[in-house]
């Protein structure tokens, strides 16, 4: 009985973490092309914006670790600061 139990345990928190990785994948992967497209404008820093809060949440929900998410925000910080400065 307790391994049914588990297992059902299991698939939804594969679930649920599969859930929230495709949506931190989504607003990071719209990040970068905001910032390689024109990283000057506003739109760029709310979609940016919008990839910290993911990862925040993922942080939150426990389905990253922080410092996965701190190295994730660290890497999209790097390329937009390096992309303002050409």
């Amino acid at each position: 009985m307790p391994a049914a139990k588990s297992h059902r345990v299991h698939l939804k928190r594969t679930a649920r973490n599969r859930s929230v990785k495709s949506f931190i994948r989504s607003r990071a992967t719209a990040a970068r092309n905001a910032i390689d497209a024109d990283p000057a404008a506003d739109a760029t820093d709310a979609t940016l914006k919008d990839a910290i809060r993911a990862l925040d949440i993922a942080v939150r929900k426990g389905v990253i670790h922080r410092n996965q998410a701190a190295r994730k925000k660290s890497r999209l910080m790097q390329r937009l600061n390096k992309a303002r400065a050409v």
